[in-house]
Parts: C-alpha cells; structure tokens; sequence
C-alpha cells in the first residue's frame, strides 16, 4: 500500500513529473510512494538489481564511482530536475554506481514494473526521460573532463553552482569531508579551495555549513563545465 503524501510535499516538485500530460500524471499518481531521504541514505549500490526509480523533489542524490580499494569520486548529482535509476531505462536491470543522498530531503518511488510499463507505452514520457539521460550523460561527461583538466577550487565552485541550483536558497549543509569524497581529493584540498572562496568574499563557511555570498563571483571563478552544464539542461528540458 503507498504512503499518504506528507503535506506540504507533492510529486509536482521533481521538474519531470511537472512536465508530463495531465492524463500520464494522473495514472502514475497513486503508485508514486513518498520516501523520507536524510542525508547519507544509499538509494542503491553498484550492482544492485533496481527495484524501484526516485523522482527527487527536495533531496539531491550523488551518483559515485566506487573503486576496488574504497574510494569514492562522483560521477553525476541528480536533484527536482530529474530521476535517480536511469540504467533501467536503457535496457539494464542493475546500478552502475553507487547512489548516496549527499543534501537531505524526499522524493517520490516508482515501482520498477510500472515505470518500464509507462516508458514503453507512453511518447511522451519515454521522450522527456530521454531528454534527461542525455543532459545527463553531458553531466557526466564534463565532469570527466573537470577532475583531470581543473583544480580544486574551479571543481568546487563547479559543485556548488550545481547544488545550489536544485536547491531554494543560498545555503547548504555539507561538511568538507563529504565534499572531498565526493570529488575524490584530499579533504585538506578542500580547506584550502574553501579558504580561498572565503577570503575571496564568495562564500561563508562555519561548522558545516555554507553560504554563497556572491553568486556571480563564484560563477566567474568557476570552470566552463558548469556553464555546459546548465546550458545543455536548460536546452533539453526547459518548457
């Protein structure tokens, strides 16, 4: 049996979901089952056999790569602009990375039957998740591109930017830890990118918690990758 929905969540705030038709939104509403997703929750591991896709409303999910020795870099941040099982759709039944809440909040379950029910019988939801997974591999791609060609400091802002945008404030709570094993560097790497923000006026760091002071001097201190980024999202997926 599904979850009553928590007020004030609704599935309207995963921009896919918003997007379909009315009649699609309507048929997949009652199976949508509302899931709590603090910080830290795994989703699924690599290799997992997928049970269910999360349409993210208020949590932001990091998709990672985990190496035979343990260590963790990330691939892709999936937020309310998209969907967390995207292999599913492509014709496989298992995760190839890792997927871990890194900013805490909900989402929305979808059973792996009727998702592969409403892919395959639907255009224009197979057409719209489509569109995600190549704005998505763009994600990817650049951020390959980023950890081998950029320094700390431009991958940070390119992180923050990237979460900020899912998220409906200036602020978020985060340790350098996470951070560091997010884009796989030393945590000390990060101090000093962070530091170097700080004093720069961009950012405000205490104990955890971030703010962005100067958005746009963050942009400007920020690699292309972010800029590809978002603008590969927004011509792919914008009304």
């Amino acid at each position: 049996m599904t979850k009553p929905i928590p007020e004030p969540h609704s599935p309207m705030q995963n921009h896919l979901l918003a997007a379909l038709p009315s009649e699609i939104y309507d048929r997949i509403l009652p199976h949508l089952e509302w899931v709590s997703m603090p910080t830290g929750k795994v989703l699924y591991e690599s290799g997992d056999q997928l049970q269910h896709v999360y349409f993210l409303t208020t949590a932001i999910a990091s998709l990672s790569y985990i190496t035979e020795n343990g260590a963790a870099a990330e691939v892709a941040g999936i937020g309310n602009e998209g969907v967390v099982g995207t292999s599913l759709l492509m014709g496989g039944k298992t995760a190839l990375n890792r997927a871990i809440i890194h900013t805490g909040g909900s989402g929305y379950r979808l059973k792996e039957q009727l998702m592969m029910e409403e892919f395959n019988h639907t255009g224009p939801m197979r057409d719209l998740l489509l569109l995600f997974i190549q704005a998505l591999m763009t994600q990817i791609s650049q951020t390959a591109v980023c950890y081998r060609h950029h320094t700390v400091e431009q991958q940070l802002c390119r992180w923050l930017l990237l979460t900020l945008d899912r998220l409906p404030s200036n602020e978020l709570t985060i340790t350098q830890e996470l951070i560091a094993g997010m884009l796989g560097v030393r945590r000390e790497g990060v101090t000093e990118a962070a530091g170097n923000l700080q004093r720069a006026g961009l950012i405000s760091y205490r104990r955890g918690h971030i703010t962005v002071i100067d958005r746009l001097g963050l942009e400007s201190h920020a690699c292309e990758c972010y800029s590809v980024v978002k603008k590969e999202f927004h011509r792919l997926l914008s009304p």
